[in-house]
């Protein structure tokens, strides 16, 4: 629990950008929310190996390991669990191979940052990770 007295999901994150700038975001199935990729973790994962598997296993993409960069640790309200707050460790990363919808996932998207349009996006993918994107757009990807 935070000092709030709520109870934080912990998570892992990755902010996806290719060479447009555009930011990759998921959808689950039975959602309407669009959010990075990423998850919890297993027990004994690091952050690195959760990301490894959870991008894997729901976009059947590689992280690249040595494009792997921590942006911070942010807390949100969760987008599909009410009334329940994440704490995310985020990293910007590259992915290598073709990027399939997977497991829970339903849709992808590249989405601009400074124009995500009328999709209906998590609270820290709209406040933390897109501002997060524009923020890094002049950094190599």
């Amino acid at each position: 629990m935070d000092q709030g007295g709520r109870t934080l999901i912990d998570i892992v994150t990755a902010l996806i950008r290719n060479e447009q700038g555009h930011v990759l975001l998921v959808r689950k199935h039975g959602t309407e929310s669009f959010m990075q990729p990423g998850g919890k973790r297993e027990p004994g994962e690091s952050d690195q190996e959760a990301l490894v598997r959870e991008v894997r296993e729901e976009l059947g993409c590689t992280i690249v390991p040595a494009s792997v960069q921590p942006l911070g640790v942010f807390e949100a309200p969760a987008a599909n669990e009410p009334g329940q707050w994440l704490r995310a460790a985020a990293y910007a990363a590259r992915v290598s191979g073709s990027i399939a919808c997977r497991a829970e996932i339903a849709e992808f998207a590249w989405v601009d940052p400074r124009a995500p349009g009328d999709r209906k996006l998590a609270p820290l993918t709209q406040n933390t990770i897109l501002p997060l994107a524009l923020a890094l757009e002049h950094q190599a990807l």
